[in-house]
């Protein structure tokens, strides 16, 4: 197994409940849609996303019933999630949301990154999303220990040519990139393109172990498994 020179992480399931994407982050931004889009429709930023939904939609579906299906299905529908990248920052901004973290996350980010591994997101979610997820989070601003965000811009997470066109962009071989998720097909697409994997199976999350990679509880088993430094000890 080769050293790890980056760490590549999901987020829900993986560096953040489930239950809270679909219990507070999709409620807000289904309750906030109409209203923001009235808002905001006209801006530049907003009417490309609804001329990318109505590009995508049924025949006879306006984009914000198209938006509001999508939400209902869950869909990774890459205008989707930039909307509601949109109307959570309003959320981060004013203080009504906060990034939710496991524990054991922040503490374990800030001991690779001092070890000069490089931490990068890959999630469905915007890289808008992500970035003030991580920024407005629970534990702080965590946003600059990271140095790439990716999204479905750069491809689905069950295909294999996503995880090599991000190795690509991070001028590493796969092999050096370690890719963390709590969902197995994304881990066999990230393997099949040659990155190491662990699947994060974190009970309170009901995920279902798969014993084709290697499992952590969470982070500091994720360390022990690829050697990676653990946290520093809270102080007392």
């Amino acid at each position: 197994m080769a050293p790890v020179s980056a760490v590549l992480t999901d987020i829900e399931g993986t560096t953040s409940a489930i239950a809270f994407v679909k219990d507070t982050l999709f409620p807000f931004a289904r309750r906030a849609l109409e209203g923001f889009l009235a808002d905001h429709g006209d801006t530049p930023e907003v009417a490309a996303i609804l001329a990318d939904a109505r590009r995508l939609a049924e025949p006879g579906e306006d984009a914000p019933a198209a938006l509001r299906r999508w939400m209902d299905e869950d869909a990774k529908v890459t205008p989707l999630k930039a909307l509601q990248g949109l109307i959570w920052r309003q959320g981060y901004l004013d203080g009504r949301l906060r990034g939710h973290l496991w524990p054991d996350v922040a503490p374990s980010l800030r001991a690779w990154s001092r070890a000069g591994i490089g931490l990068h997101v890959y999630s469905s979610g915007s890289v808008d999303a992500q970035k003030l997820l991580f920024g407005h989070s629970e534990a702080g601003d965590l946003s600059p220990l990271f140095g790439g965000f990716f999204d479905t811009r750069v491809g689905g997470k069950r295909e294999a040519a996503s995880y090599s066109a991000i190795a690509r962009g991070l001028h590493l071989s796969p092999s050096e990139i370690l890719f963390l998720s709590d969902v197995a097909e994304e881990l066999d697409a990230a393997a099949t393109a040659g990155l190491a994997t662990c699947q994060l199976v974190r009970g309170a999350d009901g995920t279902r172990p798969c014993d084709r990679h290697r499992q952590a509880a969470d982070f500091p088993g994720v360390a022990t498994l690829f050697g990676l430094p653990q946290p520093r000890p809270a102080a007392a």
